[in-house]
């Protein structure tokens, strides 16, 4: 698997959010103060509804710039074995069911599912719970992690 590809199509799933944010701001700001929404009494809410709309889809919009910019300068470095698993690395993790699961570690705001050839690979950040507890592990170790009132366990089975 390639840290490059799997990091291009983060940026491009990102680019892509960013242009649907920013067509949502522009659509609620027109909601907002198009003259058919003044309000004519106080229980006449639509154009302040769309206001508080546009304004949240804003902070969204912001928040993709954000990720979009730690991506691309995000620089994947290869697998130091000394010193375990750190941003950047790809690793495969296996439950006792014998189900693995591919894991990029990358910047925030990239969390989400690509796909390389035929192989799903799920984004983290290091500050998501599971990335926290990868952190400096190995190839054999185990990775638990606590969720609600059960606790998960893994084991590193690969680390790129």
């Amino acid at each position: 698997m390639d840290k490059f590809s799997l990091q291009q199509q983060v940026l491009q799933r990102l680019s892509e959010d960013l242009l649907q944010a920013e067509q949502a701001v522009r659509a609620a700001h027109e909601t907002a103060t198009h003259e058919e929404n003044i309000a004519e009494n106080k229980y006449d809410t639509l154009g302040l509804e769309a206001a508080y709309l546009a304004t949240g889809q804003a902070r969204r919009a912001d928040a993709i710039r954000q990720a979009l910019a730690h991506w691309r300068q995000f620089r994947p470095l290869p697998y130091d074995a000394s010193k375990g698993i750190q941003l950047g690395a790809l690793v495969c993790l296996v439950d006792a069911d014998d189900q693995q699961q591919q894991l990029f570690l990358g910047p925030d705001g990239g969390s989400m599912q690509l796909l390389s050839g035929a192989q799903r690979v799920q984004v983290i950040s290091c500050d998501a719970p599971l990335g926290k507890a990868m952190l400096g592990k190995c190839e054999g170790d185990e990775v638990s992690l606590q969720v609600a009132t059960s606790r998960q366990q893994f084991e590193v089975l690969r680390v790129h």
